[in-house]
């Protein structure tokens, strides 16, 4: 069987959660060693060997890449499966074909994007359920959300949890430590939010539960607080914000972080605080479990079934739970070793190996079901 994958989003050169998930689910699907040939299709050359033992076919197009190019290259030599792991389903496509669709936030907090944002996810989602042999879904909670608001039959969604970079792990040599802090900008303790700068991810709130905790800990004038990574929208208001309540040099933005200085970073926090309103799946988690920082989430769409037992979860609308929480695991050590050992078991659930296998087997299925006039 071919299978040919819109791989488009795996190139990225600063990769966030679904460019992620492409990447790795696409080789993970590539080491499976399936009797199957894959065809990956690109928008621009991928880096030499990322994905080995496929037919790359990179088609570069100006504008509508999808809907034209992706549509014509596939109607032209058509595979027998059309997987799209992190993007739409092209006009045009394979009797089988099958899309990930990663959240529905946009329909809880449609002022968290761009009006042409929120529009576009919305058409994007709606063709995606409608016109594919079978969706794919990063959570339970994903699964909920695309039954209830498009009316999607459950049976035709399968739940995939995605997997963690399993090259994460704590980094114990403190010198190493101090070296990326230093790198940064950072002294003393913190706590770290790792993500895109958004109003999704709550962040006005993470900074005033921030600075109600240092109001009123005894320990306040040692604790920062990172938010880092890449610049979203609105993320202006945020840094106002910090500025109206004269928290420059405690709240710091160091930008984007790369995969080599992921670890340590995590490593070196007091707590990993993602007070997200919604998530489908919620990457960051599992990344901070790994490395060995306790975590505090929400209680709130899919973080608390990925975040399992292992970290304090808090309601997001609520900036005096997630200060408080963020007072325990700075003042209780006891705790915090808790969550990191319980957080080394949790994500052990998760990995990019049983995902691909899991697609594969809808895929495999999908297939079988179409040969058969199912």
């Amino acid at each position: 069987m071919l299978i040919g994958i819109d791989a488009s989003r795996a190139v990225t050169v600063r990769p966030t959660g679904i460019e992620i998930y492409s990447q790795r689910l696409i080789q993970a699907l590539l080491a499976l060693k399936s009797p199957h040939c894959f065809r990956l299709y690109f928008r621009s050359a991928p880096p030499a060997a990322a994905f080995s033992g496929a037919d790359l076919r990179v088609i570069p197009f100006p504008r509508l890449w999808t809907h034209v190019r992706l549509s014509w290259e596939v109607a032209r030599r058509p595979p027998d499966v059309l997987f799209v792991p992190a993007h739409v389903l092209p006009i045009f496509h394979p009797r089988v074909s099958l899309v990930t669709v990663h959240d529905l936030g946009y329909l809880y907090f449609p002022r968290a994007h761009p009006w042409h944002q929120w529009l576009y996810l919305d058409l994007s989602t709606r063709w995606n359920a409608r016109a594919a042999a079978h969706l794919l879904a990063d959570s339970q909670a994903t699964k909920a959300d695309l039954v209830a608001r498009y009316s999607t039959p459950p049976e035709k969604i399968t739940v995939a949890y995605p997997g963690r970079d399993e090259r994460l792990a704590p980094v114990r040599d403190p010198a190493l430590v101090e070296a990326v802090k230093t790198r940064y900008g950072i002294t003393g303790d913190y706590f770290l939010y790792l993500g895109t700068l958004q109003p999704r991810k709550n962040l006005s709130r993470l900074v005033a539960a921030f600075a109600h905790l240092i109001t009123q800990s005894p320990h306040h004038q040692i604790f920062k607080l990172i938010l880092a990574g890449k610049r979203g929208w609105l993320y202006d208001d945020l840094f106002a914000q910090v500025h109206r309540l004269g928290l420059e040099g405690r709240v710091l933005f160091p930008g984007y972080v790369p995969d080599e200085d992921k670890a340590a970073l995590l490593s070196g926090a007091l707590a990993f605080v993602f007070p997200s309103l919604y998530e489908g799946f919620g990457l960051p988690v599992l990344e901070a479990q790994a490395c060995g920082c306790p975590v505090i989430t929400s209680i709130t769409s899919s973080l608390p079934e990925v975040a399992g037992d292992a970290a304090l979860l808090v309601d997001p609308g609520d900036t005096s739970a997630i200060a408080a929480a963020m007072q325990q695991v700075a003042t209780d050590p006891t705790l915090r070793e808790n969550l990191i050992e319980r957080g080394f078991a949790n994500v052990r659930r998760f990995s990019w190996t049983a995902c691909a296998q899991s697609v594969l087997g809808v895929i495999e299925q999908c297939a079988e079901d179409a040969s058969h006039g199912g």
